[in-house]
């Protein structure tokens, strides 16, 4: 039997119903005054973009896409696609409940692993005097 969801005790349902407030109370310092504080426009926004698919019951469907990175992952975001720019282009994550109380850009890398190619002719000084036979 795989093991039920839990943060800090709570499941994913009671999370669910909890007001933001109440589930700020659960969040480490930093989330939690990040939310306690008035949130920017662009969070209140997204908020409201989040909600608004939900009542349509296409939170499946639809992917959000978001510049937004250094939004709170909420417990009402579960299971939706949200599209995260890194800078270059939108990155596709699906909000897992083991997520909630992060911030959306931790799953949107902005950098690549660096991979060199081969050297070739006139890569080092050596290779510049190869006889032509």
């Amino acid at each position: 039997m795989p093991k039920k969801f839990t943060y800090r005790g709570r499941t994913l349902e009671e999370l669910q119903k909890m007001s933001l407030e109440e589930f700020a109370q659960l969040l480490p310092a930093r989330q939690r005054r990040s939310l306690l504080r008035s949130p920017p426009p662009r969070h209140r926004k997204l908020l409201e973009k989040i909600r608004k698919i939900r009542e349509l019951g296409k939170q499946n469907e639809v992917v959000i896409r978001t510049h937004c990175r250094d939004m709170i992952i909420l417990p009402e975001m579960v299971g939706m696609k949200f599209g995260i720019y890194n800078g270059k282009e939108f990155t596709k994550v699906e909000i897992l409940p083991e997520m909630i109380g992060h911030r959306l850009g931790e799953f949107s890398q902005t950098r690549k692993r660096v991979v060199h190619g081969t050297p070739g002719v006139g890569a080092t000084r050596s290779s510049m005097y190869i006889p032509l036979k």
